[in-house]
């Protein structure tokens, strides 16, 4: 085990503002939970407050036990309950009230379910569509053991990006991930989007967990053979003694030249990468909302999510 100090580079705001309460009463209003506050992400406060634009939020579905128990994720395990049949509207309304043009969904892994939700994922999602066409949803989705039915039903949906997250290099998913994931397992629920869509695809991949640099690129150029268009890289942090340690804390220099090699090199459309960034973070999402609905190029698009992200 190796213990380190917390770098000055990670340190956080506080959440505040009336942007933020307001988003966490419409929240409680209609019992809905969020990964912003199940994961504890560090850009709670930066992301709700709007910051820097729109106030954002992460929607967590179908409750907030998970039916895996990675080792780097603080969402509860088990005791897992039935599906709130209100819940694709409750969001759809928390959306309207707060006024969202960019929804990201995402959800616990529910394997407990014959269809693993994917049914109350695509009903979630039209029921935002059907509200207001113009709303981007984004959606990081489990991988629903592979199955590709399931992952159909989120691709009939009509969803503006469908994310999954490979997490780590393939080396470290065991014992990063649950048991019942796998590297090749979450490529091909990508790969099958892109085979089967023309929506956008997007990953994320943690740092400071043991990887190595090459271990890394090859995680990279496996994606991009799968022809996944985003990926965003971030510093794991342990959210509890019981979780994983930090192996160590990467510094922001090397977030930066993965950004260079992904972008650069490999030809990813967009690649958010730093020690705070998370698979959904607000950059990443701007990147998407300017490409989409204002009709930017790629680097116009680019461009535009760094400035607003202070980059």
């Amino acid at each position: 085990m190796r213990t380190r100090r917390k770098p000055d580079w990670l340190k956080m705001r506080p959440p505040s503002g009336r942007r933020f309460t307001d988003i966490k009463a419409s929240l409680r209003e209609r019992n809905l939970n969020t990964v912003c506050e199940e994961a504890n992400c560090p850009n709670l406060g930066e992301c709700w407050s709007g910051r820097n634009g729109p106030g954002t939020a992460t929607f967590m579905l179908m409750g907030d036990r998970c039916s895996r128990g990675c080792n780097f994720c603080d969402v509860t395990t088990g005791g897992m309950e039935p599906l709130d049949p209100d819940e694709p509207t409750n969001v759809a309304d928390a959306v309207a009230e707060i006024g969202l043009d960019y929804v990201v969904l995402t959800s616990v892994d529910r394997d407990d379910l014959p269809d693993q939700g994917a049914n109350h994922f695509a009903q979630t999602i039209r029921e935002i569509k059907r509200r207001d066409p113009g709303v981007l949803v984004e959606v990081l989705i489990p991988d629903f053991q592979g199955e590709p039915e399931l992952v159909q039903q989120i691709i009939d949906a009509g969803p503006d990006v469908i994310a999954h997250n490979i997490e780590t290099v393939e080396r470290l998913q065991w014992p990063i991930r649950d048991r019942r994931a796998g590297y090749e397992q979450s490529l091909s629920v990508l790969q099958y989007v892109e085979d089967n869509s023309d929506i956008h695809t997007k990953t994320s991949i943690m740092l400071g967990l043991g990887e190595h640099a090459h271990e890394v690129y090859q995680t990279l150029s496996d994606l991009r053979e799968a022809d996944v268009d985003i990926v965003t890289f971030g510093q794991y942090l342990q959210p509890s003694r019981t979780h994983l340690d930090v192996f160590e804390y990467v510094h922001p220099d090397v977030f930066d030249t993965w950004q260079q090699v992904a972008e650069e090199e490999l030809d990813f459309l967009y690649c958010a990468s730093g020690p705070m960034v998370r698979s959904s973070y607000k950059a990443g999402e701007l990147f998407v909302d300017a490409l989409l609905r204002e009709g930017s190029s790629v680097e116009e698009a680019r461009q535009a999510a760094r400035a607003a992200a202070g980059q």
